[in-house]
């Protein structure tokens, strides 16, 4: 269709892509009145929905609830057999799958009083985008395409099947042997939910597993998924890949020497790629680079009309941080309002059994400019909750400045995804310390961890020669 018989609409707001922050970023605008466009090609909801964290996160708690069950022997619960049914497992993700769909649905979006489009987004030029036969000339953009898996640089690849975090939650049946090639966060996490529901599971990394957290804490769930079963190898070069008549061969360079490992199913888990290919940046003037879209700080692009936010941002891939960006773009495109993002307020958890998350600085990253820091830590083997739910493994750990200041938390443990929201508090607000030693928390709860951690700070002043003096000062009154 030439461009000039195309039909022409100009709304206030357009935003492509119908992810975790297109749907956030639509449903806030729409909300204050003002007149939106949605763009998706494919599936309202996206990868958060259909092939991300919610479907993870349901096969994650069929994986436990089978863990638990062969270990209830220690508190008296015994099962006569422990059977995995997968095919009731793939129902279980599905229908959670379903129950939240409807909250992404094409209905409640033009409920609301969104115009969906069906198409594919792409700018003709720095003030239009083209999707079938129309021109959408909005006063503001918002490019939220997300990202896809990642593939890496592997002789063979391309002539063996292989499953990516966007396919492994559609498999019929559980593998006998499954090779994950990335020790991330999403790689270990599906490591340890197959393995915990009969898989033989492979983990081969190039590098250092969870190599963006606190080392200390890292290894404590690496511990565990080995404890699990799970095979970890790392760091490992790999040589190629080949198919082995219906299965799949990896070789490569260990510490041991060369080496191969045969298996059932291959999954790369390798990390995400942002969805840049199909929207004609450069028509836009917008600058990026493999990694992503580039913005400041206020999210906008090199093209003042257009934000981007989430996974096609240079950056983190996060859900919870595009759902964020989305907010503030939307009061930033209508109401001028600064847009403040604090790095080193967002969190990050791997859902592994312990559950490790951190936000702020590790204790390496702060020491690293002057080296003047206080680490704080509480024990879960010494906390009551723990004790009686039997979840002793790990521990709380608190970076703080000289004077308190709040600088990072990491929790390797039970609950820790929960908890960490309390200190993304605390380092978003710049609280000290003293806010968190003072808060009354429930007993017996993990929450105790925290307070714990927080109080110690003060154990060091509670003997010094200035308070025993100020002690036996006021004895002599009474």
């Amino acid at each position: 269709m030439a461009a000039n018989e195309r039909q022409e609409i100009r709304p206030d707001i357009c935003v492509v892509g119908a992810g975790t922050g297109g749907l956030a970023a639509a449903s806030a605008a729409a909300a204050f009145g003002v007149s939106v466009v949605l763009i998706e090609k494919a599936r309202m909801g996206g990868g958060g929905l259909y092939g991300g964290g919610l479907p993870m996160n349901a096969l994650i708690a069929a994986a436990a609830r089978a863990t638990a069950m062969r270990n209830g022997g220690r508190f008296g619960v015994t099962a006569a057999d422990t059977r995995v049914d997968f095919a009731a497992v793939r129902a279980h993700m599905h229908d959670v799958v379903a129950a939240a769909a409807p909250r992404d649905s094409r209905e409640r979006f033009e409920g609301l009083g969104v115009r969906v489009i069906a198409g594919e987004g792409r700018f003709a030029d720095a003030e239009t985008v083209t999707v079938g036969g129309l021109n959408i000339k909005a006063r503001r953009f918002v490019i939220a395409t997300g990202s896809s898996p990642k593939l890496p640089a592997i002789a063979g690849l391309a002539e063996v099947p292989y499953l990516t975090t966007a396919t492994v939650l559609d498999l019929a049946a559980c593998p006998a042997h499954l090779i994950v090639i990335g020790a991330g966060s999403r790689g270990l996490e599906l490591a340890q939910a197959f393995c915990r529901l009969g898989a033989a599971v492979t983990v081969l990394e190039a590098k250092t597993p969870l190599a963006d957290d606190d080392p200390e804490c890292a290894a404590i769930v690496l511990e565990a998924l080995v404890r699990d079963g799970v095979t970890l190898r790392a760091p490992v070069e790999i040589v190629g890949v080949r198919r082995a008549l219906n299965r799949v061969q990896i070789d490569f360079v260990g510490s041991a020497g060369e080496e191969t490992v045969e298996g059932s199913h291959l999954l790369i888990a390798t990390g995400r790629q942002p969805n840049l290919e199909e929207l004609n940046l450069a028509a836009a003037g917008i600058r990026y680079t493999d990694d992503g879209i580039a913005v400041d700080q206020g999210l906008r692009t090199t093209n003042s009309r257009v934000y981007a936010i989430g996974d096609v941002t240079a950056g983190r891939k996060l859900g919870h941080l595009a759902h964020h960006q989305a907010g503030l773009v939307v009061r930033h495109a209508l109401f001028r309002i600064p847009v403040n993002i604090d790095r080193r307020a967002v969190p990050r958890v791997t859902f592994c059994d312990p559950e490790l998350a951190q936000v702020g600085l590790t204790e390496d990253e702060a020491r690293a400019p002057t080296g003047s820091i206080r680490v704080l830590r509480s024990s879960y083997r010494d906390n009551d909750r723990a004790r009686s739910a039997g979840t002793t493994t790990g521990h709380i750990k608190i970076v703080t400045g000289r004077r308190g200041n709040i600088l990072g938390a990491t929790i390797v443990g039970a609950a820790a995804a929960e908890n960490i929201a309390a200190w993304t508090l605390a380092i978003g607000q710049r609280l000290n310390i003293d806010a968190v030693a003072g808060v009354i928390v429930p007993y017996p709860t993990y929450a105790e961890l925290g307070k714990r951690a927080a109080m110690t700070y003060f154990t060091r002043g509670l003997t010094s020669p200035l308070v025993r003096r100020i002690i036996g000062w006021l004895r002599r009154f009474g």
